[in-house]
């Protein structure tokens, strides 16, 4: 059997281990959260490199990829530095296929809720191909960038503006301690409602699950969320808020959606090639496998 592990900065409340049949091949899939401890994600590393077929990052990023330019995180290099052997995702190669197809895919099945092309995406950078996919369907953006990373209330709305932020601040900002831009460990848990009018501003909410819950208000009637990673509190958290619709780009497993970097390792494991897949390699992986994104109708 292959095995993909993600080992992730998160929480452990949110750990999962499940096997499925992908491309053929019978593949364990495990998520290990560290609660936000580095060097133990980075001990993990060590001890599990060579031992399994592809690991996950988790609740971090090897970096940011727009278009062909790759913009490296250097703050989460020392949690990969021991890693060796086996092939390293971060979901970014998911993130630039499986997600291009999340906006046509609710416009072709629920486009009656999308009442205004609206779109609030919590990083626009992150969620390159759901960027490029809303503005290819003339949505109204506001990309929170700044907001959710360095908690500036600085909306951004173009294209442009998004590759100008990459090129200034990124070099920036990914020298910072990894606390301050993404939440880890417990702070995953925690809510602080903010920016409200974007929210409710958008009808689709869309980007990594823990921005999305970070700073969402606890009404949102009648909105679309575009995520992935939930867990059944977090549908019921979204439910008991209004929320219409979820939809998720990964296939939802024994009760929850993988992150992007789970379901890329778990793909690269079932290749059995030794080396993270090409776009080209995912998006015929994707076919074969008839993977589409997921919706459930909450209210």
């Amino acid at each position: 059997m292959k095995r993909a592990v993600s080992v992730s900065l998160g929480s452990s409340k949110r750990d999962k281990a499940v096997e499925v049949e992908l491309l053929g091949q019978q593949v364990s899939i495990e998520r290990i959260g560290t609660d936000g401890d580095m060097e133990r994600a980075a001990q993990l590393y060590k001890e599990l490199d060579g031992e399994v077929d592809a690991f996950g990052v988790g609740g971090a990023d090897i970096g940011a990829q727009i278009d062909d330019k790759h913009y490296p995180y250097h703050c989460f290099k020392p949690m990969f530095r021991f890693v060796k052997q086996t092939p390293l995702v971060d979901g970014t190669g998911l993130r630039s296929t499986l997600e291009t197809q999340v906006i046509p895919y609710i416009e072709a099945n629920i486009g009656d809720a999308v009442t205004l092309k609206r779109a609030f995406v919590t990083l626009g950078i992150d969620r390159w191909g759901m960027t490029q996919s809303l503005l290819k369907h003339d949505y109204e953006c506001v990309f929170g960038d700044l907001m959710f990373a360095l908690g500036l209330p600085i909306p951004l709305r173009t294209e442009r503006a998004l590759r100008i932020m990459a090129a200034l601040l990124i070099p920036i900002a990914s020298r910072l301690p990894y606390e301050w831009l993404y939440p880890t460990g417990e702070k995953q848990e925690q809510r602080e409602p903010k920016f409200e009018n974007y929210y409710q501003w958008a009808t689709i909410i869309s980007g990594d699950r823990h921005y999305v819950v970070r700073h969402m208000p606890d009404q949102l009637e009648g909105k679309i969320i575009a995520t992935n990673t939930t867990t059944e509190s977090d549908v019921e958290l979204f439910r008991e808020a209004g929320v219409k619709y979820l939809v998720t780009a990964t296939p939802v497993m024994n009760g929850r959606s993988f992150g992007t970097n789970m379901l890329e390792a778990a793909l690269v494991a079932a290749a059995g090639k030794g080396r993270a897949l090409t776009n080209g390699e995912l998006n015929q992986a994707i076919n074969d496998l008839g993977m589409t994104p997921q919706i459930r109708e909450l209210n």
